[in-house]
């Protein structure tokens, strides 16, 4: 997959949008890039798995971030053959009250997949998360780097962070 092809992808999903929007974080953005467009359009989920699973190795576990990173994760897992684990952004209060899903051994090398990083904070707590339960994390994937400081956050967190696609990228002939 080409950078280009997966870009083609998004904008074909209409998972660019451009005007005034909040973002998670409290800023505003002239553009928004909407997860579940691009997460629940199956081309672009594909292309994204294919990515993925072209980035991790055979005895890798795959970490998704609740909620978006779940189905990249899980798209992911299929493609590359190699399972993986939710890291909830909180414990749940009923059942087992686990904040990670799955199985999950101690020392198990976890490669930690998202889908948009604009400050990397979540991302950054779900590495801690899996830390603290016993992996072993220093790789993040994600589709979209929003370019906005996130980058290095995480890689402050000790995670090598890879995009696929970069928001000047993703921009770059808009008109």
């Amino acid at each position: 997959m080409t950078n280009q092809a997966l870009i083609d992808a998004l904008r074909d999903a209409d998972a660019v949008e451009f005007g005034e929007f909040e973002l998670s974080h409290g800023g505003t953005s002239e553009y928004y890039v909407d997860k579940y467009l691009f997460e629940t359009d199956p081309e672009c989920l594909e292309l994204i798995a294919e990515a993925f699973a072209e980035r991790v190795d055979a005895d890798d576990k795959l970490g998704g971030v609740a909620l978006g990173g779940v189905p990249l994760a899980a798209a992911a897992s299929v493609a590359a053959g190699v399972p993986y684990v939710i890291a909830r952004k909180q414990r749940k209060d009923y059942g087992t009250a686990n904040l990670i899903e799955g199985r999950l051994e101690e020392g198990e090398e976890v490669v930690v997949v998202e889908d948009i990083v604009t400050t990397g904070t979540s991302l950054v707590e779900a590495v801690e998360a899996l830390r603290d339960a016993g992996a072993t994390v220093e790789r993040a994937l994600v589709v979209v780097d929003r370019e906005e400081g996130g980058r290095e956050n995480v890689e402050e967190a000790g995670i090598e962070m890879e995009s696929l696609v970069t928001a000047s990228e993703l921009l770059a002939d808009r008109n």
